[in-house]
């Protein structure tokens, strides 16, 4: 977390709004929606709800690369990282491992942004994408795959159709 932002905390001022913050809490909330954890099953965990907000993140940071907004999409990727040093301290993960532990999950987040990207490009091999991540290599019954099928490309195409300003602004 950016040493301002920590003192903002610290002495309860108001930051001043930051880039990628509208769509940040859109993408959060998208990945809330009960059906990621009812109709696809995806374990209502602390990995599961990871997965979920990385599937989720991975399909506004794909659109962003296709929008080419670098400015946007590092912003985001930042807003990321800040919430999981956060969510990380809060579970009781140490400072002298936060780093590391925050560094792990934006490479997942890589991982994720590839294989999702390549997945929906090719409209083949996203029931892959989707065990080998969302569900850990666990393969979910195949009424859950589908239903996590049908969510990811309906997500993807609400994304995709909607005007870059709109998606920078977690509007899709």
């Amino acid at each position: 977390m950016a040493l301002t932002a920590k003192l903002t905390r610290l002495f309860g001022g108001s930051r001043p709004p930051q880039p990628a913050e509208a769509a940040y809490a859109a993408i959060v909330a998208e990945a809330r929606q009960p059906a990621w954890f009812t109709r696809a099953e995806v374990p209502d965990t602390v990995d599961g709800r990871f997965d979920a907000l990385a599937l989720v993140l991975s399909l506004v940071l794909a659109r962003a690369q296709g929008a080419g907004d670098r400015v946007f999409e590092a912003a985001l990727v930042d807003r990321f990282a800040d919430d999981m040093d956060a969510s990380f301290r809060e579970m009781g993960v140490g400072d002298l491992s936060i780093s590391k532990t925050v560094g792990q999950a934006t490479g997942a987040l890589g991982g994720r942004l590839t294989a999702y990207r390549d997945a929906l490009a090719s409209s083949a091999g996203l029931d892959d994408a989707l065990v080998r991540n969302l569900y850990r290599g666990a393969p979910p019954s195949a009424h859950a795959l589908a239903a996590a099928h049908e969510l990811t490309e309906r997500l993807a195409e609400r994304i995709g159709a909607a005007p870059w300003e709109a998606v920078a602004e977690g509007r899709w």
